[in-house]
């Protein structure tokens, strides 16, 4: 019944941030329509929850209470959403291609394959182009090479007499 009940309270503080966010209510209304009797309400809730007999219930009663403070973080700070949308969308591209791959035969391949997806979200969540940036990064690799093989040619002609090139 606790977790019924904080979804209705959930549901309320959602429908009523929208209004905020599309501009219908002012966050200082918000703050002090719905706020307060929302965050006493969830206390109320939480406490209920730790005292039940459900471990369970009660384990995620006492997590969830534990980070309340940063729960209303959305409320002070502007830019800040209550919902993890945002980082959902992001993903959502990454997990279509693992539901739809073969995935990866190593370790190695993994990390490749999540760091690239990294990539892609962050450039998506920028708007700036993937494909050149992944570009610029692999036109730095190839000069760091070409540098380190001239210094190596370099190190070999001065220290290493029998090298071809190198001081006899």
């Amino acid at each position: 019944m606790v977790g019924k009940d904080l979804l209705t309270y959930a549901d309320v503080l959602l429908a009523q941030w929208k209004r905020v966010r599309d501009g219908a209510r002012t966050r200082r209304g918000f703050r002090q329509s719905y706020l307060g009797w929302l965050r006493t309400g969830m206390r109320g809730f939480f406490k209920r929850g730790i005292e039940s007999v459900g471990a369970v219930t009660a384990g995620v009663c006492r997590e969830l209470r534990v980070i309340e403070p940063a729960r209303y973080t959305f409320v002070a700070v502007s830019g800040v959403e209550p919902t993890n949308r945002a980082a959902e969308r992001a993903l959502r591209h990454a997990v279509c291609w693992r539901n739809t791959s073969s995935g990866t035969d190593s370790a190695a391949g993994h990390r490749f394959v999540e760091r690239v997806r990294t990539v892609v979200a962050t450039g998506r969540q920028q708007q700036r182009g993937v494909l050149e940036f992944l570009s610029g990064c692999a036109r730095a690799a190839v000069d760091d090479l070409v540098r380190v093989a001239r210094l190596y040619a370099l190190v070999a002609t001065m220290y290493c007499p029998d090298a071809p090139g190198g001081r006899a």
